[in-house]
């Protein structure tokens, strides 16, 4: 799986000029679903996300993860973050899971940072979507389960 995560002020998604999903200060997490991906990739990548420290601490040093700030999420789906643009310049999208994969592992990651106490907001998958937000730094962190996961014995 792989994620863009974007400490924002605030992000929306609008879906045929209908607000699906916002939020005031948290992370906007675009979040892509490749056809190898496993409960065990979203549950990692799930914790890692809520985990992660960088909003300010009273000393403005990145130091406190979402529950500290009183945090929301807006999880969007994003299959085109596997988009491979290796040969010529129209990328290809084949390393993207098909929406059978995709949606649960996708409603997985959303339930998980529900459960942990964080109010979080959606997108609609597979839906054309408008995405507006106030990137808070800016600060955007990229994670690949595949980079940063432990590898199985």
């Amino acid at each position: 799986m792989k994620a863009v995560i974007q400490r924002v002020r605030s992000a929306k998604v609008t879906i045929d000029g209908e607000v699906s999903g916002e939020i005031g200060q948290g992370f906007l997490v675009l979040l892509g679903v490749s056809g190898t991906d496993t409960e065990r990739e979203c549950d990692y990548l799930a914790a890692k996300v809520l985990g992660l420290r960088v909003f300010e601490d009273q000393e403005e040093k990145m130091n406190l993860a979402l529950q500290d700030v009183g945090g929301q999420v807006l999880v969007v789906s994003q299959f085109t973050l596997y988009g491979d643009c290796k040969k010529g310049n129209r990328p290809s999208f084949i390393g993207a899971a098909r929406p059978e994969r995709a949606i649960p592992l996708y409603e997985r990651f959303v339930e998980t940072v529900r459960r942990a106490g964080i109010e979080t907001a959606t997108g609609r998958f597979g839906a054309d979507m408008l995405v507006a937000l106030e990137n808070d730094g800016p600060v955007t962190i990229l994670m690949d389960t595949d980079e940063i996961m432990p590898k199985k014995n």
